[in-house]
């Protein structure tokens, strides 16, 4: 597997307004149908909120290209709906919610890690390595 086609994880954070949590769980129980159609299309997927405490939302997904993702879905028409929807839920968001939501930064995956310490075992470069994510291992 390439660069250019690897897998890329995504995670982010969120504030929700203490005062707006039962609505916003409400609005996502269940999401509409074409906003759901159009984070699919936007190449988004295993897509996921997670909600801690005082209205700390972690969101997940997985995308080849996350700037394309991004691009979709800043002009889809039905996205705008929603986000414009979205924003009064959440503290300190300047923008649409699926644009101002700042990634979280990666530092350990179980699979990537394990993937590295066999190729390291074997001799092999790991998906980390220059020469494996232009190509040039397997």
């Amino acid at each position: 597997m390439t660069s250019a086609t690897a897998t890329k994880r995504v995670c982010f954070q969120l504030l929700i307004r203490p005062e707006l949590l039962d609505e916003y769980i409400a609005r996502h129980t269940p999401v509409w149908p074409e906003m759901l159609a159009e984070i699919a299309a936007a190449g988004r997927r295993n897509y996921s909120l997670f909600l801690g405490d005082g209205g700390r939302l972690i969101g997940y997904y997985e995308t080849d290209d996350d700037a394309a993702a991004q691009e979709y879905l800043a002009r889809s028409e039905v996205a705008a709906r929603w986000e414009a929807e979205m924003g009064r839920f959440f503290v300190d968001l300047d923008g649409r919610p699926d644009q101002a939501a700042t990634p979280l930064t990666e530092i350990f995956n179980l699979h990537d890690q394990l993937t590295a310490a066999r190729g390291a075992a074997s001799g092999l470069t790991s998906p980390t390595d220059p020469a494996h994510q232009e190509g040039t291992a397997s």
